[in-house]
């Protein structure tokens, strides 16, 4: 839990203070680099969370999620510390790429090292001067580029703390997700600092619905952490929750003409999608069939494929009535900015 004095940066952050920083990362040849942070400290004590985005240069939702976040009202009534980190990777930011410009992986870079690659370095001084200062954390991705994803929040559902947040933040599905060697989710969880992984839209693209998901699921979660007042009565949205998913692969080369959305069910043996010559005039064409009964939670969005390209991803489930109820909760139309009215105008129960 934090208390007094909290200092980050250097620089003690008083209570009840918002304060913008900026940390020192390793120039990009001659060209200062620094790191943004926004700290939102409350008047009474509560837990220290973070809210990251950008990790992978190249998705921008969680940049969004954050500019969007730190406009609320309901902000003022914040008990503990809020740290947001609209862009921890400017460099590939700044180049519309998902890595580092050392080509590496910045989520698979930590804990990091002051004697490594640069991507090493940057992971270094981000969990040492944020995350390890946190008792939760919310990273913010996108699917790669040419994918989208459907909104999900990926962690350790075998945790209960972390299942629990999970459900609260309301993302339409909650995938469970095993840890990746070098990734923040990792390391941070062997510190005893639990992160929910929040997985939605397309690289280098806006989705609204995505983003507007992404801001309320944040506010549940501090709400859920008891450190924002709670809302009034509503109705939850009951996610659809998953322990499986797998990845269809293209089993030729070609053009791929999709039958199946993002967010649509399917069964087994339903064909999903075609993959047509674009050169020879032939009516036979390649089927892409679904391998169990289950929802398309990602897809790839380029109609070129190469034998072996990750095409859908899907996730299992039996009943599939179930699952298409659940997510209509989560359509765009429902997702409106009445929803956000509360936010501003702090409609809560004291």
């Amino acid at each position: 839990m934090a208390v007094a004095p909290f200092i980050l940066g250097g620089q003690k952050i008083l209570r009840g203070s918002r304060v913008t920083l900026n940390i020192e990362l390793p120039k990009l040849y001659n060209t200062p680099t620094h790191l943004p942070l926004h700290i939102i400290r409350g008047k009474k004590d509560g837990p220290t969370v973070f809210v990251s985005a950008a990790i992978h240069g190249d998705e921008l939702n969680g940049i969004e999620i954050i500019r969007r976040l730190r406009k609320l009202s309901i902000l003022k009534r914040l008990r503990g510390t809020l740290i947001l980190v609209p862009i921890v990777n400017v460099y590939g930011t700044m180049t519309q790429s998902r890595y580092m410009p050392d080509r590496r992986d910045l989520n698979r870079s930590f804990p990091g090292t002051n004697r490594g690659s640069l991507a090493s370095r940057v992971a270094k001084i981000f969990f040492n001067e944020v995350v390890s200062v946190c008792d939760f954390g919310i990273d913010l991705h996108t699917a790669s580029i040419h994918k989208s994803n459907l909104p999900q929040i990926r962690t350790n559902i075998k945790d209960e703390l972390s299942y629990s947040l999970a459900k609260a933040f309301e993302a339409p599905v909650i995938l469970h997700s095993e840890l990746r060697d070098g990734s923040l989710r990792e390391v941070a969880q062997e510190k005893g600092i639990r992160v929910l992984l929040y997985e939605a839209g397309e690289a280098l693209r806006f989705d609204e619905t995505c983003i507007r998901i992404g801001v309320k699921g944040i506010i549940n979660v501090l709400r859920d952490l008891d450190m924002l007042p709670l809302a009034k009565r509503k109705a939850k949205k009951l996610p659809i929750i998953t322990r499986s998913s797998q990845w269809v692969r293209a089993g030729e080369s070609g053009i791929l003409r999709t039958i199946k959305a993002l967010g649509d069910t399917v069964v087994k043996d339903e064909i999903i999608a075609l993959i047509d010559d674009p050169i020879e005039d032939t009516q036979a064409n390649i089927t892409v069939k679904a391998p169990f009964d289950g929802v398309i939670i990602g897809k790839s969005e380029i109609p070129l494929v190469q034998e072996g390209d990750a095409i859908f991803h899907i996730a299992k489930f039996k009943n599939l009535e179930a699952v298409e109820t659940k997510l209509e909760y989560f359509s765009e139309e429902i997702i409106e900015k009445s929803e956000f009215l509360e936010l501003h105008n702090e409609e809560i129960i004291e």
